[in-house]
């Protein structure tokens, strides 16, 4: 039995790797690539079949943030050419729903700039999502910054189904690429939302400068938050950003990573997300066998995958789309979903 092997077995067993064997994986070897990758296969495979669900991203409010963020290209800190503007009106969040929808999505991201939402943003995309609700079978996800209890019970009440707010990266090397919030900030607005009865996706970004044992050191710290969701982040340098001149990342080093964060979060979602693109390249379709989902449509301030060319990947993988849910006109937006109203779709 190969290391990979007795990997994948703790990994079912819901063992958690070492600190030493955990680094093992990010070091493995190139040519070992494909054997590291069956090893993660026979864990995703186990809980998640050979299905993917998709999620697409609306960039609800853009630039013009205060935070000092070194990836972000709306950062105070980048002098990137974005497009910025304020808060989308509640018909375009409700059509970028309808988007999602037909891109067969599981999920539908909200997003928008800033260090904290203003109240008035609360107020108006909990209306936005009221009207998705009503119309739009699909589940809604915000990532709207540092959120107090309060803001994140309103969102519940809207009928939002889960928040997004990454840990990006470990503890230690949080300083060196924001310094104008603390990750213990990040941990709180996860504690808020998870209070407010919301579900959690929460994941990070490789390629910054971190080290194999900063990477290990999130994954563990995620091990802790236990979120329903992972993105995985791999960074894109955007011109601009203190971070341009950053192209560390080879796909085989994405691969190992996302390998690493199977063997430690077997159960749960793992999304490729921003970066897939660029890092990836040719190599993407093998990304899918160690994570589950993707994002399609592209991400806040750069293109990504359309999603018909995601489906035919997908596809030529021998994999299926789901889709679990199932639109039913008489369902209150304000009442939880109940079993029998949704079904199971692979397409």
């Amino acid at each position: 039995m190969t290391d990979f092997d007795v990997f994948a077995e703790k990994a079912l067993r819901d063992e958690i790797l070492s600190r030493e064997e955990s680094l093992s994986v990010l070091a493995t070897a190139d040519e070992q690539l494909l054997e590291l990758l069956n090893a993660a296969f026979r864990v995703r495979e186990r809980y998640f079949g050979r299905t993917v669900r998709l999620q697409m991203l609306m960039n609800a409010k853009s630039g013009a943030c205060q935070e000092d963020c070194h990836y972000c290209s709306q950062s105070a800190v980048s002098s990137a050419d974005i497009h910025q503007y304020g808060l989308l009106p509640k018909d375009q969040m409700v059509e970028g729903a309808r988007r999602a929808a037909s891109a067969k999505a599981q999920r539908y991201c909200i997003v928008i700039s800033g260090r904290s939402p203003l109240d008035r943003d609360v107020a108006e995309i909990s209306d936005a999502v009221r009207a998705i609700k009503q119309e739009v079978p699909i589940q809604v996800c915000c990532s709207l910054g540092l959120l107090n209890e309060a803001q994140a019970k309103r969102l519940k009440a809207a009928g939002v189904d889960r928040i997004n707010h990454n840990l990006n990266t470990s503890e230690a090397f949080h300083p060196e690429i924001c310094t104008t919030h603390t990750f213990q900030d990040r941990l709180d607005t996860i504690r808020h939302a998870r209070a407010a009865g919301l579900e959690l996706c929460s994941g990070g970004i490789i390629g910054m400068g971190e080290s194999d044992y900063d990477i290990v050191d999130l994954a563990l710290s995620l091990k802790e938050v236990n979120p329903h969701s992972i993105p995985l982040n791999m960074l894109h340098p955007v011109p601009g950003t203190p971070l341009q001149e950053m192209h560390r990342l080879t796909p085989q080093r994405c691969l190992k990573v996302l390998c690493l964060f199977r063997f430690l979060h077997p159960k749960t979602e793992i999304r490729v997300a921003g970066g897939r693109e660029f890092n990836l390249r040719t190599l993407q379709p093998l990304s899918l066998y160690a994570a589950d989902s993707i994002f399609v449509g592209g991400y806040l301030t750069t293109p990504g995958q359309p999603a018909p060319e995601a489906w035919k990947m997908i596809e030529d993988l021998g994999f299926s789309i789901e889709v679990d849910y199932q639109f039913t006109p008489s369902q209150s937006p304000s009442e939880p979903h109940s079993p029998q109203l949704f079904n199971i779709v692979r397409v």
